[in-house]
């Protein structure tokens, strides 16, 4: 492969949001620089299998199993005494980093933009050890950050918000080395196509309210239950689900619409999300960073349950507080909180216009701009 205008994009598929990001990234770059090769590269998987188990395995098994110590480890990495952890964490990557350093150091790219913090850690100790030379930059994929983001040398930093840049800037990066973009999503999410072109592309009642509960990436909490909840609301809204990658999932909520006295669609994997968020009235889901995105740059409202605690409870905790979602702490209260909402058509309307208000539909095409302009500029360290 040449090197010349080389453009690596990493991610890490602890979730499915970095990935997401990352092809957001990658599609406002290959229209702004076509003459580029870009790649979107997920580290873990040409890491070791068993650092790959424990690392992506052990986050999904600690949301689903352990979701407290999920939240106490979120917290405990973000304090400044941290450095003992730091170092166990950062050995243990170690161990585990040199198929991404070969195949970094393979392809000498000209810029690096990274949507995890993972691999810009590992980019970051090549650049120290004169392994690499080349900018790199990294996009937040939260509402609020984090310090596991910041890493030395990196010459750009994107984030939600000004809280975000704020708190980045706290740990060391210089203002004018954070910039507050949004969170990049797909391309459908900036087409505009009103609620009832929405509806006829799903096929769906276009007279009657619609709630989407979505399961995320890889299906985890309590879905069965929070469908149960919707089945008995009062009125007559149609319900959509979509189950992700999780196939079994899918097969028990079949199952569950099919004994259900409402019209309700259960949807596998999709690539028409925009679609079925713009059809929707409200959107029932875990607040993770790019569904809260892209449930926004559809001016849709959100229903929050079962938030993550650590990077999810700080996402619902802004949005909530930004007026753009409601929060339901009890499965039991879904179905008439929902339904006391649809009812409500100037409640529903302040919530649509707060969504539209906090909306960054354009931010991959701001990122890919500035990196494209700070690759041309070489690297600042």
């Amino acid at each position: 492969m040449t090197d010349r205008n080389t453009i690596l994009i990493l991610a890490a598929s602890t979730g499915a949001g970095h990935l997401v990001a990352a092809r957001a990234v990658e599609h406002a770059l290959r229209r702004l620089a076509p003459e580029a090769e870009i790649e979107v590269l997920d580290v873990l998987a040409i890491s070791n299998p068993l650092f790959r188990r424990l690392y992506a395995g052990g986050y999904l098994g600690l949301v689903r199993h352990a979701p407290a110590a999920m939240g106490w480890l979120y917290e405990t990495m973000d304090h400044p005494d941290g450095w003992i952890k730091d170092a166990v964490r950062v050995w243990i990557q170690n161990l585990n980093k040199l198929p991404t350093v070969r195949y970094v150091a393979a392809r000498r790219p000209k810029l690096i933009i990274n949507t995890h913090y993972l691999p810009a850690e590992i980019v970051a100790q090549m650049r120290r050890a004169g392994r690499l030379v080349c900018p790199q930059v990294t996009v937040t994929t939260d509402y609020e950050t984090h310090r596991i983001w910041v890493h030395h040398p990196t010459e750009r930093y994107y984030t939600a918000t000004n809280e975000g840049k704020l708190y980045l800037t706290s740990w060391g990066p210089k203002p004018d080395r954070v910039l507050v973009t949004g969170i990049p999503v797909r391309p459908g999410f900036g087409q505009a196509l009103g609620r009832q072109q929405a509806r006829a592309c799903c096929r769906l009642d276009p007279d009657r309210p619609m709630v989407l509960l979505l399961c995320g990436g890889f299906g985890v909490g309590p879905i069965g239950k929070l469908l149960h909840e919707l089945l008995v609301l009062a009125g007559p809204a149609q319900i959509v689900v979509i189950a992700g990658n999780n196939e079994k999932l899918r097969q028990r909520l079949l199952a569950q619409a099919q004994a259900a006295r409402r019209e309700v669609h259960v949807v596998g994997y999709t690539d028409r999300m925009h679609e079925w968020m713009q059809a929707a009235d409200l959107v029932v889901t875990k607040p993770g960073g790019l569904t809260a995105a892209e449930a926004l740059a559809c001016g849709v409202p959100l229903v929050i349950v079962n938030p993550i605690p650590g990077q999810e409870t700080r996402n619902s905790d802004y949005l909530l507080e930004n007026g753009a979602a409601i929060k339901v702490n009890n499965p039991r209260l879904l179905g008439p909180r929902v339904g006391r909402l649809l009812s409500d058509p100037q409640r529903l309307e302040q919530l649509r216009v707060a969504a539209r208000r906090l909306a960054r539909p354009g931010a991959a095409w701001e990122i890919a701009a500035d990196a494209l302009r700070i690759m041309r500029q070489g690297p600042a360290w």
